[in-house]
Parts: structure tokens; sequence; C-alpha cells
């Protein structure tokens, strides 16, 4: 996955599968405009994935706002010249019931997972319209936009809908060279999951496979799918959960 002169853009990276899809950027020759709300964790994560390099720029800020998604892309461009890789990895999980689903709870992860997602891509595929070479887009689903799971109907939603988003952006994107794409985790280990300490062990026995995903797995799909390689792929949803879907299994 030669990813040499390519620039891009992650949202929510400050650590999990973003930070580890910064690192597997700059590994492979690219450069990265590594992004997080929180500016102490966005700092450290572009110095954990720049790896030495000059090729890692954290970017603070609110991934759904749309004057830091306008910041992101003029660093790009003004620092690597070009945007060609454009990632919605940020999202946010507020559990509840739905009888007594907050409202506000609604609309700040419709805010993040849905708007954050558009806003970025619509920014991203605007400057990459006029490049040669055009970009790749990549979003980040779920398998609950797949399969239900108890208290998460908004989250769950979200994702669903950020797939069809990446479908219908075939029509509007492809005249362009964009290619678009999303991919949908099962259970990886991360720290946010690894609090659980009952987290691994639960789903490595309902897991086909045997095992959660480590963030190197679903790395290493976006990687692919925002790579040469995949350029005629486009408008799909990829499952990366180690079998689980198949099955489904309620954790809990």
């Amino acid at each position: 996955m030669d990813l040499k002169n390519k620039v891009a853009i992650v949202t929510g990276a400050g650590k999990g599968i973003g930070l580890e899809i910064c690192r597997k950027i700059v590994q492979y020759g690219g450069s990265v405009i590594l992004n997080d709300i929180d500016e102490t964790l966005a700092i450290e994560a572009a110095l954990t994935a720049s790896a030495g390099t000059d090729r890692c720029i954290a970017v603070t800020g609110d991934s759904c706002d749309a004057a830091v998604i306008a910041r992101m892309v003029e660093t790009a461009t003004t620092t690597y010249g070009s945007l060609d890789i454009a990632i919605a990895n940020a999202g946010i999980t507020l559990y509840g019931d739905f009888f007594n689903y907050p409202q506000d709870d609604l609309y700040r992860v419709l805010q993040v997972n849905l708007g954050g997602t558009f806003l970025l891509a619509q920014a991203a595929a605007k400057q990459m319209k006029d490049q040669p070479a055009g970009g790749a887009l990549l979003f980040m689903s779920s398998v609950t936009g797949h399969q239900a799971h108890r208290n998460l109907a908004a989250y769950g939603m979200t994702k669903a809908a950020i797939e069809m988003l990446a479908k219908n952006l075939v029509i509007e994107l492809s005249q362009y060279k964009i290619n678009v794409n999303a991919i949908a985790p099962g259970a990886t280990l991360t720290e946010r999951t690894l609090e659980d300490h009952n987290y691994t062990a639960i789903w490595s026995k309902i897991t086909p496979m045997g095992r959660p995903a480590f963030v190197e797995d679903i790395a290493n799909a976006a990687l692919f799918l925002v790579s040469a390689g995949a350029k005629h792929i486009t408008g799909q949803s990829l499952i990366i959960d180690g079998g689980w879907t198949s099955t489904s299994p309620n954790p809990y």
C-alpha cells in the first residue's frame, strides 16, 4: 500500500483506530493532518504518528465544526500541496434506553457522526474535484449499522446512514475520480473498550475468529480502501468483525 506523496486528513485520531490509521499513513510514505477535539491528545498523537518525520500535523477542534474542517483542508493544501484522502473517523457513542433517550444526546450523536462525516466529505471533495488525480473518501461505520444492539438505537441509526451516504456519493463524485467507501468495524480493542475488563474475554468467546479486532486490523483495511489498489472500488461498505455479524450472538 504505497501512499508516497499522498496527503490525508483523519478526524478523531487522538487514539485508537484513528491514531493507528495515521501512523500507517506515515509508515507507507504519506502525510497526514491528525484531528482530535482534545488539544493535548492531538499534539501527543501527532508526535507518535510522525515517527520523527515532519509528515503529521495536529489540528485541534470539533470534527463537526465547518470552520475546523476548513482549517484542516487549508493546512493540508498549504503545507503539503494537495488533499488526496479524507477519513471521517470521528464519532461518539452515547448509550441510552430508547424510551428515555435525551434529546441533547440524540442531537449530539447526529451532529458528530452524521454532520461531521457529511461536512468533511463535502469540503474534501471540493478540493479533490479540482485535482487531476481526484481522491478517496472513507467513512467509519459500525456493525451496529447492520445488527441491532440494545441502548444503541441512535448510534446504530447514524452508522447505517453513513453507509448510505457513501453509496449516494458515487453518483456525485465518480466523474471527478473520487471514490468513496465505508468500513464497519466490530468489537475492537482500543483504550476505550479495554476499560471494560471483561471485554476481551466476552468478545473472544462470541467472535467466530476467536478474538476481537486489533486496531491494526481496521487500519489495514482502511489504508487499502484509500490506496490506488482500490481505486475501482466505490460505494461499498466493508464489515471487519471476525465473522460476528454472520452469527450475531448477544455479548451480554
